[in-house]
């Protein structure tokens, strides 16, 4: 392993109300930027009551980014204009490139107990911002969990950990995205490419991200500084979080709602065709 990279800061996020109602969790968003380039927003988003996250939503555009719903817990339907349309599980993905223009609703659906996702933006390169869109929903089989001697729990979304290759794939960043678990006193430690940016975010219990730092819990977010490796260890009622890295963009963001271009006339742009109705590029 290379030196062990440091947190450079933590986050604590805000409640925040989106769609049509939706009460959630932002971890990380537009007053971040470019903190967490090729990041743009992470949202926690459900609750055990469904007045909280019924509303929805409804159909609305993107351009020029990705966007990836992960459901830890009950389900959401989709729609889109590539025809796609689904019902998004507990343990499953959906990774979709809005590429030049998509328009989508998720809706959530009532659940006995409660309903919990998390929902991750990342940024397109100036010359893919106009790309074709593309979906790709994955069930939750296709994902390979390593689980250690230790009692290690790796569920390997995107990229490599050990010998086990996520599904996710071509995708621009090189992203990685791992859901780890980890028991009480338990340590993970993992080889992320230098230059990318990493963060880990809390979905239960707590644990220390680096050396000599105070412990987070749940509905916290380490980012990490530069280097490779990272070393993370469970505190006593153990820990699950989720690992995502990506390789930088570095190019300027500029972000209206729903779309994110890199000049405020390629935003004005995008709201002129959307009001139009030529948005969509590809049927």
């Amino acid at each position: 392993m290379s030196d062990f990279r440091a947190v450079h800061k933590a986050f604590s996020g805000k409640p925040t109300l989106e769609g049509a109602g939706v009460l959630l969790h932002r971890v990380f968003g537009y007053a971040e930027v470019p903190l967490f380039d090729p990041f743009l927003m992470l949202d926690d988003f459900g609750s055990s009551a469904a007045d909280d996250y019924m509303a929805g939503f409804p159909w609305h555009p993107h351009r020029g980014i990705e966007t990836v719903t992960y459901m830890l817990h009950g389900s959401v339907a989709h729609g889109d204009s590539l025809g796609n349309s689904g019902v998004i599980r507990d343990g499953q993905i959906q990774w979709m490139t809005a590429g030049g223009g998509i328009i989508h609703q998720e809706m959530p659906e009532s659940q006995p107990d409660y309903l919990r996702g998390l929902q991750l933006w990342v940024n397109l390169p100036a010359r893919d911002k106009m790309r074709a869109p593309r979906y790709q929903g994955i069930a939750g089989d296709a994902f390979p969990t390593v689980r250690t001697k230790a009692g290690v729990e790796v569920r390997v979304i995107a990229g490599v950990f050990e010998k086990a290759r996520g599904p996710v794939k071509d995708i621009i960043i090189d992203p990685g995205y791992l859901d780890v678990g980890l028991p009480s006193g338990g340590c993970f430690e993992h080889e992320v490419p230098e230059g990318h940016t990493v963060f880990a975010y809390v979905l239960d219990g707590n644990g220390i991200f680096s050396p000599g730092t105070d412990p987070l819990g749940k509905g916290r977010l380490a980012l990490y500084g530069p280097g490779g490796a990272v070393s993370i260890a469970a505190k006593e009622n153990g820990l699950r979080f989720i690992l995502v890295s990506g390789q930088p963009i570095g190019e300027p963001v500029a972000w209206g709602g729903p779309i994110v271009m890199n000049t405020q006339a390629e935003l004005d742009q995008a709201f002129r065709e959307y009001h139009a109705g030529t948005f969509i590029k590809t049927k």
